[in-house]
């Protein structure tokens, strides 16, 4: 009876995480034939593959262009990205359920348990009411943070632009989608002008984190407030995580820039710098510091945070923060002989551990042969800027050090692919593709290996 249900259980999810994956591409498909009519360019014609590859990186909440935002799409087009930016960054099941709630209309038992898949949250019970909390709070905390940006956009780009501004970065900065207008100065600038700045760094930092780290854990901060102890055992880890990240990342930062990237700021301004490059690859693609100039030793740091991503259930992507923690107390377990991974007073079943090691290995197999091809396509480019682009897209960071214009046909549908899995988990990606589990009447003996 439990092997049946377990199954059932099974085949519900990969029908779920189908559906998810038709919905995230139809977004995309309608995003490009809309970014290709010519209201949307400011040329009066719009070319196919560009539209694709912004839609993709729009919906997918990365933030890679081929072509300058604001310089190239008019306000329409402009418009379209920062939906499919506000859609893909919540998710269209989300905000499907969110439009059935307020019309009255019924979920069934099916579309809550899509909505569990699709939110990443542990249960059924209450995946309303949170679907409810994650499109409220949003809302809020875009509103808040586009408040607070319009101080400094408004004095500087005028009132009806300095609001349009303000509202567009904030909800870029929430959803991590890295979009930016700043082309309105200079191409591919992002908030290069801002570097100094307290409040936009420290506004869009704040909004790229809480965005980051997942909707059950703000679900669990709002309930259980400061009381630590009494939050999930994922929320500590996620909470935890990302405070180690950002902490050990910013004076990482400090270190190996400080006569590099940094050369020539004052201290506040490479305190700001280094908080920024720290918190922005997972995975937000705004840079305040031009990527090109970072040390190599900038660029390893930023290529493993782009790598690790965010939080389950967030707006964020790469193999996730709870991933590389469950890998690294499984390891420490192994090395001090202990059968248990303990973590905050609880055992993690082995069931975590497995869809942990898959998830990293199928998103670092993905990253080594997409640099493989786009290496034996385009001999010319650098090896570092070829894997720094391919992270950065399967982790939907969005981050470059400039040569996403200069990727063949070919190339950049690459990316499109990798930012299409990556906004939808590898292992989400590959179960899409999965055959249906044959029930084998007899096993296959045992034998052992070695290992290490």
């Amino acid at each position: 009876m439990g092997l049946e249900f377990k199954k059932k259980k099974i085949a519900a999810r990969k029908s779920t995480t189908r559906l998810i994956a038709s919905g995230f591409a139809l977004i995309i498909l309608t995003g490009a034939l809309l970014l290709t009519l010519p209201i949307a360019n400011r040329s009066g014609h719009g070319n196919l593959l560009n539209s694709l590859f912004t839609a993709t990186s729009a919906t997918c909440v990365t933030g890679l262009v081929v072509v300058d935002t604001y310089q190239n799409w008019t306000l329409f087009g402009q418009l379209v990205i920062l939906c499919m930016i506000q859609v893909g960054g919540l998710g269209f099941m989300t905000i499907g359920a969110y439009i059935s709630v307020l019309l009255k209309k019924r979920i069934g038992l099916q579309e809550r348990e899509q909505l569990v898949e699709s939110v990443n949250t542990l249960e059924i019970a209450g995946v309303v009411r949170l679907v409810k909390k994650i499109v409220q709070g949003a809302l809020c905390i875009e509103g808040l943070g586009a408040v607070l940006l319009s101080c400094r956009f408004i004095p500087r780009f005028g009132v009806a632009r300095g609001i349009y501004f303000s509202i567009f970065h904030a909800i870029s900065a929430f959803c991590n989608g890295g979009f930016d207008l700043m082309g309105v100065n200079e191409k591919y600038a992002s908030l290069v002008a801002f570097e100094g700045d307290i409040v936009v760094n420290l506004v869009v930092v704040t909004l790229i984190l809480v965005g980051g780290i997942g909707f059950i854990v703000w679900d669990d901060v709002v309930r259980n407030k400061w009381h630590f102890r009494k939050y999930l055992l994922h929320s500590k880890i996620v909470i935890t995580t990302t405070l180690v990240l950002t902490i050990a990342g910013t004076l990482l930062f400090l270190v190996t820039e400080n006569q590099a990237a940094f050369a020539g700021m004052s201290p506040s301004e490479k305190f700001l710098g280094a908080l920024f490059s720290a918190v922005t690859p997972r995975t937000a693609g705004f840079n305040t510091v031009d990527t090109a100039a970072l040390s190599n030793s900038g660029k390893l740091i930023t290529m493993v945070m782009m790598f690790i991503g965010g939080s389950p259930g967030s707006t964020a992507g790469g193999v996730k923060t709870t991933s590389m923690v469950v890998l690294l107390f499984y390891a420490v377990a192994m090395v001090l002989n202990r059968e248990d991974i303990n973590l905050f007073g609880r055992r993690l079943t082995n069931e975590v551990v497995k869809k942990a090691n898959a998830v990293v290995i199928i998103n670092a197999s993905l990253s080594f042969v997409a640099t493989v091809i786009i290496m034996t396509l385009q001999p010319l480019l650098n090896f570092e800027d070829v894997l720094f682009e391919v992270l950065s897209a399967i982790g939907t960071a969005g981050m470059t050090v400039g040569i996403t214009r200069e990727l063949n046909i070919i190339s950049r549908v690459i990316i499109i692919v990798l930012m299409y899995c990556g906004r939808l988990g590898s292992l989400s990606f590959a179960l899409v593709f999965a055959q249906k589990k044959s029930a084998l009447a007899v096993r296959q003996p045992q034998e052992k290996i070695i290992v290490g």
